[in-house]
């Protein structure tokens, strides 16, 4: 009987070896971030006891023509991702500032994997909803 107990002793060793090695740990969803018609770049972090949060660090001419025209006078360093919390799924819920209506909506947050993100806007307690992907940038455009 004992030496099944040390075989079956190796055999789970083994197991948790290779599980250990072979575990990723998950993406941060920290980082910065394009939009999908790359005309903003926003960049995101923790904020305020362990809430999401990201500013805007890029925006096009159009975009920041848009923002002017919403009533946003400086488009850079405006906060776009507002008091995200995690929701226990590995989402987040918070707020989106939305600078071309100058109006902040419920929003939602997925990481789809390590370098695109799924941002959803809500509207009318989540009756209707946009979504958009957005992808990680190592470094900002230039103009």
């Amino acid at each position: 009987m004992i030496p099944f107990r040390r075989a079956a002793a190796a055999v789970l060793a083994m197991t948790l070896a290779t599980g250990a090695a072979q575990a990723q740990p998950a993406p941060s969803i920290y980082g910065t971030w394009m939009n999908p018609r790359g005309s903003v770049a926003v960049r995101t972090g923790q904020c305020a006891q362990e809430r999401l949060c990201g500013v805007i660090v890029w925006a096009n001419d159009e975009a920041q023509s848009d923002a002017r025209d919403g009533g946003v006078t400086r488009l850079v360093g405006t906060a776009l991702l507002e008091d995200y919390r995690a929701d226990g799924s590995g989402g987040w819920q918070g707020t989106v500032f939305i600078p071309d209506m100058n109006r902040r909506f419920y929003s939602k947050i997925e990481q789809v994997d390590a370098n695109t993100m799924k941002l959803k806007g809500c509207i009318l307690g989540g009756l209707i909803c946009k979504a958009q992907l957005w992808k990680r940038i190592e470094r900002l455009p230039h103009e």
